[in-house]
């Protein structure tokens, strides 16, 4: 893979918006095409929010534009009061029947669920395409489970580990590649757990906790993750590049795509539970700074920030809070259990709420980006 030369600053803005622009692009246009298939009208598809800078009308009479903030985007159906789809109560009264079955609140319950989960299934879709495709062009980096050196004083070297071992299984489910210790550990620090190793003839079972320790990665940038300290080479690993039929990059991209689903809700666990600290969580800075960092690596290395990305904004839009696609599924849930919508009142109490959490959420992710650069 050939890597791009110049300097992350220089390819930070390209690189933030292609990559939010994609992201954004195939969200919303996965609302709008269910929608439209849905029999409702489309009033707006903006790229961004605030002031638009340029757009123009299509034959559907939807507006397509380009607003001055790219930090997202949205689609406005028609009856919506504003961009988050809250519903124009006053002006769907007074509109006649045949006019109020094109609005978006007009339309059938599975209609409207069908059009909300659309854009976060597109953001999954997404990741699959792209991952697809890198699997498919340029193969998969694999390495097989086996220890070359064990670090002195790790949680390894605690639990009896040494060079040579072959790693089978960790807490009962089997170990492919070294990736898969990797990644099964890294989101579990301060948990204690299982790992099967071969050892010559031998096959033993050792219990490890893996340690908290904070990384940096080769842009300077500190994280935190469970390590149990072992390593592997070209030589003890059979470092090599599989290449993959279509089905089968198919198949590994959803696997790549379930792991980081999985991975997220193991860090919001250990959020919770408060074995790792919440100034990892990073907002619109921290994407943008890593967008100009990855691309220096290249525009596959560039594509792989951008499945990611997709999946964790299509989990963050599922979240069941009231502005985002999953609180408005929350309330068709309970109107499918009560056989009547929610009433206005409570929607918009819940509408309030979820914007307020939703806010709060972005000041304390900016205020993760600024404090991690200025120290």
């Amino acid at each position: 893979m050939q890597s791009i030369t110049a300097s992350p600053m220089a390819l930070l803005i390209p690189a933030f918006l292609f990559v939010i622009l994609l992201i954004v692009f195939v969200h919303e246009m996965g609302h709008y095409l269910v929608g439209r298939w849905s029999g409702i009208r489309i009033m707006t598809f903006s790229f961004g929010f605030g002031p638009e800078l340029a757009g123009f009308i299509d034959k559907h009479g939807t507006r397509w534009k380009l607003s001055a903030i790219p930090l997202g985007g949205y689609v406005r159906f028609y009856g919506d009061a504003d961009a988050a789809s809250t519903p124009d109560f006053d002006a769907l009264a007074a509109l006649p029947e045949s006019e109020r079955q094109k609005t978006f609140l007009g339309a059938k319950l599975w209609k409207r669920a069908a059009t909300v989960a659309a854009g976060p299934i597109a953001n999954f879709i997404l990741a699959i395409v792209i991952l697809s495709g890198i699997f498919m062009a340029y193969g998969k980096s694999v390495t097989d489970p086996v220890v070359s050196e064990v670090r002195a004083g790790s949680a390894a070297e605690t639990a009896g580990i040494k060079p040579g071992d072959v790693l089978l299984t960790i807490d009962g489910s089997k170990v492919e590649t070294f990736d898969d210790v990797r990644r099964y550990v890294s989101v579990r620090p301060g948990i204690a757990m299982q790992i099967g190793v071969r050892r010559g003839g031998e096959e033993l079972t050792l219990p490890i906790t893996p340690l908290l320790t904070e990384i940096t990665d080769r842009f300077g940038n500190k994280m935190e993750m469970g390590i149990i300290g072992i390593l592997t080479d070209k030589s003890a690993g059979n470092m090599r590049i599989v290449h993959l039929s279509p089905m089968a990059a198919v198949g590994e991209a959803v696997r790549e795509t379930g792991n980081i689903v999985t991975g997220t809700f193991d860090y919001i666990a250990n959020l919770i539970s408060g074995r790792m600290k919440a100034d990892q969580l990073g907002g619109p800075i921290k994407v943008a700074q890593t967008s100009g960092q990855i691309a220096t690596l290249g525009f596959v290395a560039l594509l792989h920030l951008a499945a990611v990305l997709s999946v964790s904004i299509g989990l963050l839009n599922l979240m069941p809070i009231p502005v985002l696609d999953g609180g408005h599924l929350m309330f068709y849930a309970v109107e499918a259990l009560r056989g009547k919508p929610v009433g206005e009142a409570a929607q918009g109490i819940a509408y309030r709420i979820g914007m307020a959490l939703v806010l709060s959420l972005m000041i304390f992710a900016t205020w993760n980006d600024i404090t991690s650069l200025i120290g």
